[in-house]
C-alpha cells in the first residue's frame, strides 16, 4: 500500500475526522469500527486495510499530532541554542499555532467531560519537550522536575484559558502573552 496515494490520504483523512467528531461525545473505548467507518463513509475492508482497531488510528493520529507539537515546541531553538526569556522573540512561537491547527483535537483534551489521559498524554509531552531544550537542569538548585512540572503547568494553563475563550485570540496573541509572563516570572514579579 502507497502512503503517498491520494485515495489512502483521503480515506485516513476522512477517518481521522470521524474519529474527532466521535470523539466529541464519546468515550474512545464506547467507538466500534462500524460507528467510525459510517461516521467517515468509508467500508470495514478499507478500515482494516489501514489499521488493526480504533485504538490504532487513535495511536496514529496522537503520533502526529505530538510530532507537529514537538516541531512547533523547537521552533525557537533554530535560532538560538539556549532560549532566555527576555531575548525571546514572540513572532518564533509556534506551539500555539500548532494548537490552532489541531484546535478540533485540542476542544476535546480540554472539554471537562474528556477522559484525563489525553490531558495527560499532552502534559508528559510538553514535559519531556521542556527537560530535553531547557537551560534549567543545567543551573537549577530546587528538584528540577517540580520546576520542569510548573512550567509544562503554566504552559497548559494558557492553553485550558485559551480553549475555555474559544481560540478568540490569535495564536500571536498567545505567544506575545507568554513570553509576558516568561519575562515577569524571570523578573521574579507577580501580577499583584
Amino acid at each position: 500500500m502507497n502512503e503517498n496515494d491520494l485515495r489512502v490520504i483521503k480515506t485516513k483523512k476522512a477517518l481521522h475526522q470521524a474519529l474527532l467528531a466521535l470523539l466529541k461525545s464519546k468515550a474512545l473505548e464506547s467507538i466500534s469500527v462500524s460507528t467510525l467507518c459510517r461516521e467517515a463513509a468509508v467500508n470495514r475492508g478499507t478500515f482494516y486495510l489501514h489499521y488493526k482497531d480504533v485504538g490504532a488510528l487513535f495511536d496514529e493520529h496522537l503520533h502526529h499530532l505530538l510530532k507537529d507539537l514537538e516541531e512547533s515546541f523547537y521552533e525557537p531553538y533554530r535560532l538560538v541554542p539556549d532560549l532566555i526569556s527576555r531575548g525571546l522573540d514572540p513572532s518564533t512561537i509556534r506551539i500555539f499555532h500548532h494548537v490552532k491547527k489541531y484546535q478540533p483535537f485540542y476542544e476535546i483534551v480540554f472539554d471537562k467531560k474528556s477522559s484525563l489521559s489525553y490531558y495527560y498524554s499532552l502534559l508528559d509531552k510538553i514535559k519531556s519537550l521542556i527537560t530535553d531544550s531547557s537551560p534549567i537542569a543545567k543551573v537549577a538548585e530546587g528538584d528540577i522536575s517540580m520546576m520542569v512540572t510548573y512550567q509544562a503547568n503554566a504552559i497548559m494553563g494558557l492553553l485550558i484559558q485559551w480553549c475555555m475563550d474559544g481560540f478568540a485570540r490569535s495564536p500571536e496573541s498567545m505567544s506575545e502573552q507568554l513570553t509576558y509572563s516568561l519575562k515577569l516570572q524571570q523578573k521574579g514579579l507577580t501580577f499583584e
